[in-house]
């Protein structure tokens, strides 16, 4: 299966070129049908819509935007609780049906208490992954069903439920997750298809990954994964480091003025994700050659703030190595199959990641698993074990 490359995209113009979050903000249509657009025309396969309790409403961000889009699909993020299961599966599958397959779910039980109980939520965090493990449950459960069913569990109770829309592609679109705690590992290596995390040095993503696969075969379950990171790009190394400490100077001048989402700043980290980025910032500014943790360790790393800095040819080698981690001994393609890349000019850097560092990417990665394909030899043995077997 290809790597597919995933951007984000806002709904208001940023003030500047160190924008650490994209969501907030007013709603100005014709920006997010330029942006949208700038992410098709550079070669994205999807683009993230996040979620606070303060933003537009990411369902109708992601439809308005495919309806001016020709390819780009959508990973639409996604709280479980404030809207049903059974009406959640219905909007899911009517556009994945409406967008021609391009649909993707990002769950999230939310970090911030704060920003839940914005919306009602008092539930503290271990109940809301309990309570998002019954909501994939139900939906999926929607999506499939042949005929009516009822459930009653923990959180949510329904009777004759069945849908007259089920999605394009079956049996579900993908569902994505994030997290790090117990709770959230397990919900997810249950349920979800696609574990999404930050980057971090590659020694700590490979064992966060390791430990994931483990989890998931125990359900009978072979995930796949997704990598988040911010790109620094510059036309020689040089410029790519003053490039970056510009932007950080930017970011620390503004204060919590950036951070409005996480209410964060240095040395507070927003989450337990944050936690362990702070520990590995302090540590080292750089590990892995590029991977630069200054800009988390100045805001509590709230989201996406690991960064690779360096020229397209040199992030996007940094990239495929994280690729490298998925190859599997036997050979075979990546389990690593989304990698998450935006700017800190978001606009202009979707635009700019799509001349050099997206194809880079592409033709690393397909290069890498033809590589790692298995033989001809491998085959003829395998299908004489198998016959022997039999």
């Amino acid at each position: 299966m290809p790597l597919d490359v995933i951007g984000m995209i806002g709904v208001s113009p940023p003030k500047d070129d160190s924008t650490v979050h994209v969501i907030e903000g007013g709603l100005s249509r014709q920006f997010l049908e330029d942006f949208s657009r700038a992410h098709d025309e550079a070669g994205f396969d999807l683009v993230l819509v996040g979620y606070t309790s303060t933003s537009a409403d990411g369902w109708a961000v992601a439809t308005h935007a495919a309806s001016v889009t020709k390819r780009l699909g959508y990973l639409v993020a996604h709280r479980p609780g404030f809207v049903a299961p059974t009406l959640a599966a219905r909007k899911a599958a009517t556009f994945d049906q409406l967008s021609g397959g391009r649909f993707a779910l990002h769950i999230i039980a939310g970090a911030s208490d704060k920003d839940n109980q914005r919306d009602g939520d008092y539930l503290p965090k271990v109940d809301r992954y309990a309570r998002a493990g019954e909501y994939i449950d139900v939906m999926r459960r929607t999506w499939t069903s042949p005929e009516p069913f009822d459930h009653e569990g923990p959180y949510y109770r329904f009777s004759n439920v069945r849908a007259d829309v089920q999605p394009l592609q079956q049996p579900s679109p993908p569902i994505f997750f994030g997290g790090s705690s117990e709770e959230a590992l397990e919900m997810g290596a249950q349920r979800c298809d696609v574990y999404a995390i930050y980057a971090e040095p590659r020694a700590a993503v490979a064992e966060r990954f390791a430990d994931f696969r483990h989890r998931a075969a125990a359900y009978g379950r072979t995930p796949r994964f997704s990598i988040s990171v911010r790109p620094i790009l510059g036309d020689t190394e040089g410029e790519a480091w003053d490039r970056a400490e510009r932007i950080l100077g930017g970011i620390e001048a503004a204060g919590t003025d950036k951070l409005t989402v996480a209410g964060s700043h240095r040395g507070k980290p927003y989450d337990h994700g944050g936690d362990r980025m702070l520990s590995y910032a302090a540590a080292s500014d750089v590990h892995d050659e590029r991977l630069w943790l200054k800009i988390a360790e100045a805001t509590g790393a709230p989201g996406n703030t690991s960064c690779l800095v360096g020229t397209a040819e040199q992030v996007a080698d940094s990239i495929l190595r994280y690729y490298e981690l998925g190859l599997p001994p036997g050979g075979g393609p990546s389990d690593i199959g989304y990698v998450l890349i935006r700017g800190f000019d978001p606009f202009n850097d979707a635009v700019d990641f799509g001349r050099e560092l997206i194809p880079r990417i592409k033709a690393g990665a397909a290069e890498l698993d033809a590589h790692n394909a298995p033989t001809n030899s491998d085959s003829a043995m395998a299908s004489k074990v198998t016959a022997a077997a039999d």
